[in-house]
């Protein structure tokens, strides 16, 4: 047991809450478990508790309206409604759940066993489902009641199978879209079984739209067993709300009244199922939620310590660990410098785990950046500096908190000390107008579904109010200040029809559309080609001059470093291990990582001399 985990069992802050208890701190949640827990308990004790048994009748009390010995008044023939509503609940509620319960013990074990192994038993289950789909469902169950009898529950039955196929394809679309992740591939070389794989890793994906199909299949089920009973199909021995209904459409003139306690009942308990299958769905998938309360002080003292990668030097392994947090001083910014664009103090950030404990991905981060400067943030993968980026953006994900530190932009907090969250309200008015993103990946950025104008020209009516034409003029200008040779033609294009070096400089325009006072470009190169790659960097180079705006470029590449960044911050496991001017860095690296990271560079380096070898043997052949 580590110092955090003892820690957080003695203090009682960091909390680790199941299922149920998540379940029920959703409002909704709480409302439809209440809603259906009532309505079960009435299916079971209903009939017991009913003033009349369901087939009594008083013929001189007809269509009475509410009285001492009827609650909610009689019927045509004299029944007592309330009595027929308890029996009815018994006869809807456990015939839905009847016709759940068949389609999902058909639909899913083969939809998993479909979709994780396919072959023969796919096509077969496939065709069988296909089959079932083009039958049509009502004129089955009239089919079933003519020949078995107006029997509700045999009539469920059937329909739970005709129903299956959805919860087949459902989970067979779902594994398929998994079975061959990485992680699946793991666990079979670990030597799990199918069975083990199916149930602990496959599973997880399905239960959420399991969940949410069968809430629609239980309320489908009531809807149909209800119509089939107001279509007078059922038996009439039996009472239930459809037939409930029935009755008070034909009496809808004489007693209005009559029909609205089947009804009610009917939306009260199809509504509460979609409700409670949302909030569980939520409560399922939602990550471990951690107290608000955090005990800074442990943080501080290096509670928590963090796994440092290996890196190799000179053929040998070698691991490099962060410094102690106990023994370093926290870095800080300094004093009177809030005339900054950008400073950040302190900053910490981490993600519960399943066990209670907290990952720290980013750990007493310190920097500012200035108008007209250019901040790299270098790193090798998981060093954190993309997680501190979108610290700054106020785009981490929900499970992530803010462990400590502070964010400022134009001197005011967007995140204060003792926040745990980017606080939206904050940060959403800046971004798009004043902090404006580049991603790295140009293709995956750009709707397909769009115009490059449209995507253009859309932020500039909404974020600066300009009319259509105003807004369609200022993107072809923005697409030709960002060196595109024929931007009206670009304009009209979608984003499958042009390169990815145009994609990033169509990305690169829509950032410094709204005039920005920061642009944060996380990898803006990493996919393109090395020519792509120097004129992206020229064009940033250029307009960053032109505009004068500050720009954190968030890469792990130091030549890209050195080409456009005036400082330069240098990350390894969520620490800043060394900073300052770019040149001074190149130079004279003091930390360790540095002089790692700098020599992994190509530049300056020679050819293995097999290689050299070989290639003068093709050179000779060809010659």
């Amino acid at each position: 047991m580590t110092s955090a985990t003892r820690s957080a069992g003695q203090t009682g802050e960091v909390v680790r809450p199941n299922t149920l208890r998540r379940l029920l701190r959703n409002p909704l949640g709480l409302i439809s478990i209440i809603v259906l827990g009532v309505l079960l308990i009435l299916a079971i004790i209903g009939p017991w508790i009913a003033p009349y048994s369901q087939t009594h009748a008083d013929i001189a009390a007809s269509l009475a309206g509410p009285s001492a010995d009827h609650l909610l008044g009689t019927d045509s023939p004299g029944r007592d409604v309330l009595s027929r509503l308890l029996f009815g609940t018994q006869l809807t509620i456990f015939s839905g759940l009847l016709c759940a319960a068949v389609a999902i013990a058909i639909g899913l074990p083969s939809g998993l066993l479909a979709g994780y192994y396919g072959g023969w038993f796919d096509s077969v289950a496939g065709w069988a489902g296909n089959m079932l789909m083009s039958l049509p469902g009502i004129v089955v169950l009239l089919a079933v009641r003519a020949a078995l009898g107006p029997s509700v529950w045999i009539s469920m039955i059937i329909f739970g199978v005709l129903l299956s196929p959805g919860y087949f394809r459902l989970t067979r679309t779902a594994v398929q879209s998994v079975r061959n992740e990485l992680y699946v591939d793991a666990a079979r070389v670990a030597g799990l079984s199918d069975g083990r794989i199916i149930a602990r890793h496959i599973f997880s994906v399905v239960r959420a739209p399991i969940i949410i199909q069968t809430a629609i299949v239980t309320g489908v089920a009531i809807s149909i067993q209800a119509g089939l009973q107001f279509l007078g199909l059922g038996d009439p021995g039996e009472a239930s709300w459809g037939a409930m209904v029935n009755e008070g459409f034909k009496n809808i003139y004489v007693a209005p009244g009559l029909i609205v306690p089947p009804i009610v009942m009917i939306g009260l308990t199809i509504g509460a199922l979609v409700l409670l299958a949302n909030a569980l769905r939520d409560a399922l998938e939602d990550g471990q939620k951690v107290s608000r309360k955090r005990r800074l002080t442990d943080i501080a003292t290096g509670a928590v310590t963090m796994a440092m990668p290996v890196v190799k030097t000179g053929g040998s392994a070698e691991r490099t660990a962060a410094p102690a947090r106990g023994k370093r001083a926290a870095a800080t910014v300094e004093a009177g410098t809030e005339h900054h664009l950008v400073k950040v103090t302190g900053l910490g950030v981490g993600y519960p785990q399943a066990d209670g404990s907290t990952k720290h991905v980013v750990d007493d981060v310190s920097f500012h950046v200035d108008r007209g400067e250019v901040l790299g943030i270098v790193g090798e993968s998981g060093s954190g500096k993309s997680q501190t980026a979108f610290s700054i953006l106020g785009l981490l994900p929900d499970n992530a908190e803010i462990i400590a530190g502070s964010i400022q932009f134009d001197g005011k907090y967007t995140v204060e000390p003792g926040d745990t969250k980017v606080d939206q309200a904050r940060v959403r008015p800046l971004r798009g107008k004043r902090i404006a993103y580049i991603p790295q990946e140009p293709m995956s950025n750009l709707d397909p579904n769009f115009t490059i104008g449209h995507q253009l020209a859309r932020p500039l009516r909404v974020v600066m109010g300009m009319s259509k034409a105003a807004a369609k003029a200022r993107a072809i200008e923005l697409l030709g200040l960002v060196g595109i040779v024929d931007p009206a033609r670009t304009y009209d294009l979608h984003p499958h029809e042009i390169s990815g070096g145009m994609a990033q400089r169509v990305l690169i325009a829509g950032a410094i559309s709204c005039e920005p006072d920061l642009i944060i470009a996380d990898e803006p190169t990493t996919a393109l080609d090395v020519t792509v790659q120097a004129e992206v960097l020229d064009l940033l180079r250029g307009l960053q001059k032109r505009i004068g705006m500050g720009i954190v470029l968030v890469t792990h590449n130091f030549g890209v470093v050195a080409d456009l960044a005036d400082r330069v911050l240098v990350m390894q496991a969520g620490h800043v291990v060394e900073s300052g001017d770019v040149r001074q860095i190149l130079r004279d690296p003091q930390n360790p990582y540095t002089r790692i990271l700098l020599s992994a560079m190509l530049e300056g380096k020679e050819p293995m001399t097999m290689l050299t070898e070989v290639g003068r043997e093709r050179a000779g052949a060809r010659a």
